[in-house]
């Protein structure tokens, strides 16, 4: 047995809203399928479960505010499970006689394996009916009345067999309103249904497997299925993907802690430099120019790739400042800091940066920038950056000193490419350049560490091809 519980989104969440389950129980999981939205002060976000099993009873209601580390729900693991079903089968000892051999035994009947106790339902003229979830769940989906079943199972239990024979017997009482077979159904989104009078049938999923959630609901509701804009504010439990008027400042009070604390407790040192761009920008033309529309490249992701790439040669400013001491991370992940369209800002990170090639950065950049602004990511891409990214460029800004967002020890600031007079061979002339600064947590490395990484990532820039 295993619980899911409230997880640490980032260094300055203390606590979390569940919003909506994504499974019901009795459904099986696997390691890294999301199956809970939580609402942190910043973004609404997808949680993945990291074990595999069942998923089983839950202990927290949606709409409901609990610190990080309180358990949302239990997870019946495979361990777990194998170990019930041993203790059941253990043999009986019989009062006379030898037990009888194995291949003398009645066949039970068929019943699907269940991970939580069976729940007791009053029934119409049977007086006691019992169905695990999976069975209300086949029940729900196929039409058939669990009250007006008698079960075939051990102490009058209902099977799937049971099941399956009343759906088979009353085809035409449940066509109408049945939707394409295995279509899910989140149990806030059936709630949220029969509040608002909304016919599933009719509804299109965005889930996963086309699942129906709560917002799907919301959406037709309003008149607004199909569209892609999110639901009005006035849907309690899934935000719109921009902080509403309530949000953004609970977003902005958890930004002000946070670097509150950074400023306090890290000794900050900043550095800067400009990067010559001429080059890396004629072979992004070229490059640009010869390819369709949807593969074409912006700036951004030749800097991110090159400050990744620079993290990889410079590790000191890749990793933690935790315990009084520095620890390397597994791998170059970056933070990218997105701004919302609401106000506020988010920072996905980009696993493995320093390995993806510069077009499948590039897409996977836009992925997490849109899915940032829409409200749909998953918990692991907000945690685990080991080297934070800012980049104001397309707002005009030309230099940018930000923050360290401990417990990482290093942010990197790119600005907008500008052209300026240039000196190159002892010529005047005007060349496009783009001021990169560092801010860094002088408790990890110094400045010499710095200048080195800031000169490694002009260097990389001026060689675009190898990126």
């Amino acid at each position: 047995m295993g619980e899911f519980t409230m997880p640490s989104l980032g260094a300055d969440m203390d606590e979390g809203t569940l919003v909506e389950w994504l499974v019901e129980p009795g459904a099986p999981i696997r390691r890294g399928d999301p199956v809970a939205v939580v609402e942190t002060a910043k973004s609404t976000i997808e949680v993945e479960c990291f074990e595999s099993g069942t998923m089983g009873r839950p202990l927290v209601e949606p709409g409901t505010t609990v610190p990080v580390g309180t358990p949302l729900a239990l997870i019946e693991t495979a361990a777990g499970t194998r170990g019930k079903a041993g203790r059941a089968r253990k043999p009986r000892k019989e009062p006379q006689g030898p037990p009888a051999p194995e291949r003398t035994r009645p066949a039970e009947p068929a019943e699907p394996v269940r991970t939580r106790e069976p729940v007791a339902l009053e029934a119409l003229g049977h007086g006691h009916v019992e169905a695990g979830p999976l069975i209300r769940h086949l029940a729900e989906e196929g039409g058939v009345d669990l009250a007006a079943l008698r079960g075939s199972g051990p102490g009058g239990r209902v099977t799937r067999a049971d099941i399956e024979r009343a759906a088979a017997a009353a085809p035409t009482a449940r066509a109408p309103t049945a939707r394409a077979p295995r279509a899910r159904v989140t149990p806030l989104a059936r709630r949220r249904a029969a509040e608002l009078g909304v016919d599933l049938s009719s509804v299109a999923g965005t889930g996963k497997d086309a699942a129906i959630r709560a917002e799907d609901v919301s959406r037709a509701a309003s008149g607004l299925a199909g569209a892609p804009s999110p639901p009005p504010r006035t849907t309690a439990a899934v935000r719109a993907s921009r902080p509403s008027e309530d949000q953004a400042p609970a977003m902005r009070r958890a930004i002000a802690r946070l670097m509150s604390r950074a400023n306090r407790d890290v000794p900050h040192y900043y550095l800067s430099t400009t990067v010559d761009m001429a080059v890396p920008m004629d072979w992004l033309h070229e490059r640009n120019r010869r390819s369709p529309m949807s593969e074409r490249l912006l700036p951004a992701a030749l800097l991110l790739k090159a400050a990744a790439l620079a993290a990889h040669e410079v590790p000191e400013l890749n990793g933690f400042w935790t315990d009084d001491r520095f620890t390397a991370g597994e791998g170059v992940h970056l933070g990218v800091a997105v701004s919302l369209r609401g106000g506020g800002l988010i920072a996905p990170v980009l696993r493995g940066a320093d390995t993806l090639e510069v077009p499948a950065l590039m897409s996977a950049l836009k992925d997490l920038v849109s899915r940032a602004r829409t409200g749909r990511l998953r918990g692991s891409e907000v945690s685990g950056a080991t080297l934070t990214v800012t980049n104001l460029g397309d707002q005009g800004v030309e230099t940018v000193f930000g923050v360290v967002h401990p417990p990482q020890v290093a942010l990197v600031g790119f600005g907008r490419v500008v052209d300026r007079p240039w000196a190159v061979d002892g010529l005047l002339g005007v060349r496009p350049v783009v001021t990169v600064t560092l801010s860094a947590d002088h408790r990890a490395t110094d400045g010499a560490v710095g200048a080195r990484y800031l000169t490694a990532v002009d260097r990389l820039l001026q060689n675009p091809e190898k990126l």
